[in-house]
């Protein structure tokens, strides 16, 4: 099993975002040096005093910079936001400091109304998956130079290193982005924190759906990646409690507070206590939103639901009480599962 890293980089209770994006690099370091596959960072617009992880293309050049082996994306960079041809020359330009090591992950989302607005963004898109993949296309082939000579952007050219340019994925939470991913012929990951109820038949339409393309960067056969909000402690008990934070962040969310994060103490009074630790084995159907457990519980349970999805792959998001708290969580994880260190030479 692989597993991979996607960061939010959350600001720290009186910190700042410089705070963060310190942060973020000091866990994209760690995952490279125990082994984890990728790391990728989000894109979150209006709540930059608790997540300032909004510019995930600036953060990705920094990153560049840190790092040697592992692979680097977004997750996602939103694309009703932006131009197909300025998110290419931005990719492009992140493939030629990190050669052969960036993904190019595409989603959509509306934010706030201010933010939408303020990014300069049509909420109401007649057919928003139709003019999503238009775009996806149109990124897709900007960064592989497939557009005719005769084309109006056929002359248009884009950064780039020598190792091929970055790898697109489509990323969504929903049944209809994983069967537009398998329309295209491309890469998906899907967000399980966000939608777990989903997961199951987001595979499974994205497989019923997959067509091979022409479109260049897309695959033979179907590759997906599940992205699960997980945290590992030393014991479950432990990691039940830490899971705490995730448990009350989404309840304050259900109640329209946005983009909080409690203590664990604040988030155990809360919830009434500190929730039961994850079951070793899951039921059927039972897709929790946010799971916890030792090293040995939490490998068994990645395993379950990357079997139930027919996924060699996952992601981990995570919701803690600090980056320490984190840091741990993912070194816990690499142990449990067996992953590779890498050795810098």
């Amino acid at each position: 099993m692989e597993l991979s890293i996607v960061d939010l980089s959350p600001v720290p209770r009186g910190g700042t975002a410089t705070e963060a994006y310190e942060n973020t690099v000091e866990t994209a370091k760690q995952a490279e040096k125990l082994g984890y596959s990728r790391f990728w960072v989000a894109e979150h617009h209006g709540m930059a005093d608790t997540l300032a992880g909004t510019t995930p293309e600036v953060l990705l050049g920094r990153l560049a910079g840190e790092t040697e082996s592992i692979r680097l994306g977004s997750g996602a960079v939103l694309l009703n936001h932006y131009s197909p041809f300025k998110v290419a020359e931005q990719f492009g330009a992140l493939d030629a400091l990190a050669p052969g090591r960036i993904d190019a992950g595409l989603g959509r989302a509306n934010g706030s109304p201010a933010a939408d607005r303020a990014l300069g963004t049509d909420r109401y898109v007649e057919n928003p998956d139709e003019d999503h993949a238009e775009k996806i296309e149109a990124v897709v082939n900007h960064l592989y130079d497939q557009y005719p000579g005769g084309h109006p952007y056929g002359k248009l050219q884009i950064p780039s290193s020598s190792e091929g340019p970055p790898t697109p994925w489509v990323l969504g939470s929903s049944p209809s982005s994983a069967a537009l991913a398998g329309k295209l012929g491309l890469r998906y990951c899907f967000a399980a924190f966000i939608r777990p109820q989903f997961a199951t038949q987001a595979f499974e339409e994205y497989r019923s759906q997959f067509t091979p393309s022409k479109l260049a960067g897309s695959v033979e056969e179907p590759k997906g990646v599940v992205a699960v909000n997980a945290v590992c402690a030393p014991t479950d008990e432990e990691a039940a409690r830490q899971r705490a934070v995730a448990e009350a962040s989404f309840q304050r969310l259900q109640r329209g507070v946005v983009g909080t994060r409690p203590t664990v103490e604040e988030a155990i009074d809360e919830l009434g206590g500190v929730p039961e630790p994850t079951p070793a084995t899951l039921d059927d159907g039972e897709w929790p939103r946010a799971i916890s457990g030792s090293p040995e519980t939490l490998a068994g349970l990645l395993a379950q639901l990357s079997d139930r999805v027919g996924v060699d792959e996952l992601m981990i998001q995570h919701v803690v009480d600090d980056h320490e708290t984190g840091l741990r969580s993912h070194e816990l994880l690499a142990e449990g599962i067996g992953l590779n260190p890498r050795v810098r030479v």
